[in-house]
C-alpha cells in the first residue's frame, strides 16, 4: 500500500469512528446497564446518560484507524486471485488482525468507558486512577480476550471496497445480525469488566463467566441488552462504513 492510501485510511477509519461512537453513545450506554451485574436501574437507568464519554472521545480515532490501516495493509500483502473462494477469505483475515491490533487500544478505552457508565457519580479520570492504582495495567486489559473473540467473529463482515452506499446498506444488516449472535460474548465482556478485583469473573475466563449468568439468569441474562446493541450497531455498520469509504475517496 502507498503512503498515500495509508494515510486515507489512517484518517477515515478514525474520522468515522469518532462520529460512530460519539453519536450512539447512549445506546450504548443502556446496553452496558442492562448487560451489568447490578441491575439497569442501579447502574444508574437513563441519569448521566453520557457518563463515560472522554473515554470514548480519547479512544474512538486510534482505535479505529489502527483497525483500518491494518486491515488495509494486510489485505494489501495477502495473496489475490480471481477464486470466489480466496477474496473472502482475505478479507476476513486481514480484519480478524486488524482487530487484535485495534483491541490493544480499545480494550482500556471501554473498561474505563463501562466502569464509568455504571457509575455516573465518578468522573472518568477518577475510576482510571482508581483501576491503575488497585489493579495496574493488567486491569485495564482486562476482558481482552472476550473483546477479541467477539469482534473476530464477526469480522468476515468486512467486505470489497464498493460505493458508499453499498457499503452502508450491507454494514448494517451484517452489523445487526453480528450483533445478535455475539451478544452473549459481549454480555461476558461487560461481565468481566466490571467484576470487582479477585472475584471470579475479574480472572478473565469467557466459559465461566457465560456459565455463571447461565445459571443465575438463564438465556435472558446471555442476550441482555441485544436491543439498544442491535440497534447501535446496525446504525454503526450504516454511518461507519459509509463514512469511511466516502472520506476515503475524498482523500485519495
Amino acid at each position: 500500500m502507498e503512503p498515500r492510501e495509508s494515510w486515507a485510511a489512517l484518517a477515515a477509519g478514525g474520522v468515522a469512528g469518532v462520529c460512530v461512537d460519539l453519536i450512539l453513545f447512549p445506546l450504548d450506554t443502556v446496553k452496558t446497564r442492562l448487560q451489568s451485574p447490578q441491575g439497569f436501574r442501579k447502574a444508574g437507568g437513563f441519569r448521566g446518560i453520557y457518563a463515560g464519554v472522554p473515554s470514548t472521545v480519547i479512544g474512538s480515532f486510534p482505535n479505529a484507524a489502527a483497525f483500518f490501516i491494518t486491515y488495509e495493509n494486510v489485505k494489501s500483502v495477502l495473496p489475490h486471485g480471481s477464486s470466489p473462494y480466496l477474496s473472502p477469505a482475505t478479507h476476513m483475515v486481514a480484519a480478524s488482525l486488524g482487530e487484535v491490533v485495534a483491541c490493544l487500544i480499545r480494550v482500556p478505552s471501554e473498561v474505563v468507558k463501562q466502569r464509568a457508565q455504571v457509575s455516573p457519580s465518578s468522573s472518568t479520570l477518577r475510576i482510571l486512577s482508581h483501576t491503575l492504582y488497585h489493579e495496574g495495567i493488567q486491569g485495564l486489559y482486562r476482558g481482552y480476550k472476550s473483546t477479541v473473540l467477539r469482534e473476530d467473529l464477526w469480522s468476515w463482515k468486512q467486505g470489497h471496497v464498493v460505493d458508499s452506499w453499498q457499503s452502508a446498506v450491507c454494514g448494517a444488516f451484517a452489523g445487526g445480525f453480528a450483533a445478535a449472535v455475539t451478544t452473549p460474548l459481549d454480555v461476558a465482556k461487560t461481565r468481566i469488566m466490571l467484576a470487582k478485583a479477585g472475584s471470579s469473573n475479574a480472572r478473565g475466563n469467557v466459559l465461566a463467566a457465560l456459565g455463571g449468568i447461565w445459571r443465575t439468569q438463564g438465556l435472558p441474562g446471555l442476550f441482555a441488552g441485544v436491543v439498544p446493541r442491535m440497534a447501535a450497531i446496525s446504525l454503526g455498520g450504516f454511518i461507519f462504513l459509509g463514512t469511511y469509504e466516502k472520506t476515503r475517496q475524498l482523500l485519495l
